[in-house]
Parts: structure tokens; sequence; C-alpha cells
């Protein structure tokens, strides 16, 4: 498999940071993610890297550029950059999706935060605990979420998501969710849609995907990760990053 980028992931509740050194173009035969969405608010900032951001109406790149939850994007890059991924029910997620995507699902957000976390980051340095790295996106999301108010979370819907992560080793249905709510699971379901976006099965799948992820980043095999995860196997594993990173599990070498 040809490895695209060298890639170190931190994670801590409701967000992830990875810091990407993607190969230079010349030395590889893609230029260019599948199209993708993902189930998760994306900024990503250049580290010294270049990149570029892009939906079917139009293109970013910078030093900054965010993309929504769930919004069908390419995307490319060279060099080092960060990518931050932030949970769209969280609290910052919602502040977030409220303040830069209520015109456009591509942003440029403003760069004044840009610099203290790039000053951040280098103070944690390379070889730095994950911790550190994790207080550097912690402080960029507070500080592009802001003071301002959120769109609350229905708490029944906050129910479900709690259930799905805390049962995501094993088989989770809707069904299951049914008696945590006193609602039925036509409306459960009509609600999940409005609240997130997305079909509760499909934000299973997502969370799947996130815990794979995780482990990964851990030091376990895409089998071991696949199976921690609930996946069938490894293969089922594989074809679900694809689709929601737009590359293959294999071309990230973990650092």
């Amino acid at each position: 498999m040809e490895i695209l980028a060298h890639t170190r992931i931190t994670i801590w509740e409701g967000a992830s940071l990875w810091l990407v050194d993607a190969v230079p173009g010349a030395q590889r035969s893609r230029q260019q993610t599948d199209v993708h969405a993902h189930h998760a608010i994306q900024v990503v900032i250049s580290l010294g890297g270049t990149f570029r951001l892009e939906t079917d109406r139009r293109a970013v790149s910078g030093d900054v550029a965010a993309i929504a939850a769930d919004a069908p994007h390419w995307f490319e890059a060279e060099g080092l950059i960060a990518l931050v991924f932030i949970e769209p029910e969280s609290r910052a997620g919602r502040a977030i999706r409220r303040t830069l995507f209520e015109q456009d699902a591509l942003a440029a957000p403003p760069c004044t935060f840009v610099e203290d976390f790039r000053a951040s980051l280098r103070s944690a340095g390379p070889g730095q605990a994950d911790p550190a790295v994790a207080e550097a996106g912690r402080d960029l999301i507070k500080r592009m979420a802001g003071d301002g108010p959120s769109h609350a979370l229905d708490w029944r819907v906050g129910r479900m998501i709690a259930y799905a992560a805390d049962h995501i080793d094993g088989p989770v249905t809707l069904a299951d969710v049914v008696s945590l709510t006193r609602v039925s699971a036509g409306r459960l379901s009509h609600l999940f849609v409005e609240q997130t976006g997305l079909p509760f099965r499909t934000y299973v799948l997502w969370l799947r995907l996130s815990r794979a992820v995780e482990a990964i980043s851990a030091g376990a095999s895409l089998t071991e990760a696949a199976h921690q995860a609930g996946f069938a196997d490894s293969s089922h594993f594989s074809r679900t990053f694809r689709r929601m990173f737009g590359v293959a599990p294999a071309s990230l070498r973990m650092a």
C-alpha cells in the first residue's frame, strides 16, 4: 500500500487532533482524496505545508479552512498540516456550527488564533506527550467556539449518543434505545436525524470508526482495531474509513 502521509493522532472527549506530514505530490500517484464525508467538523491548519479543501461549490486553501460535518468534499495536502476533528453534537461543535456554517459548508475561519495554536504545538514539541498536544487542540476549539449560545441538544438524542458510545463494541440498534426515551421508534428516528443530520444507524457506524481510529493511534493493528470497535472484519473497517476519510487507513503511517 502506497504511504500518503505520516500521521500522529491525539484523541480526547469530543475531538481529535491529527498531525499529518503528507508525502510530496511528486512522490505519490494520487494527488487528492476520494470524495468523502465524515460526521465531524474538520478544521485544517497549515504548519508549514500546503493544502486545498474543496466542495462541488468552491475551494479554500491558505492558512486555515473548515468543513462542516457530513459535507462531501475532496482534500489534498503536502507537507505538515494539522487536522482538528470536532464532534458536532458537543457544546463547542454546536457553537462552531452556528457561527461558521450558516451560509456554506466550507468556511475560512478568522486567522487570529492560528499563530497561538502553532506556538502551542511548537512548545509541545514532536516528542512530547499527547496531553500537551491535546491542550493545544482544546484551546483552539475553545477560541473558535467562543462564549456565544449554541443550539441545545435534545436530551433524548443525548441519551442515544451516550448509549451507543457505551456499547459500541457490540450490536447497537434503534430498538435498543427506545426504552431510554419513552417515545416511539419512528419519532425517535426522526428526532435523531433532525438533531444530528444523519440516521442513528449511520451515526453508530461513525462511532465505530472513531473507536477504531483511537485503537490504531494507540498501536493496534487494523484487524485488532476493527474487532475492538465492533466491525465484522478489517475489510469492513477499511471500506468505511475510505468512505468517510477518502483514503485507505493503510496509506497513513502512524507515528
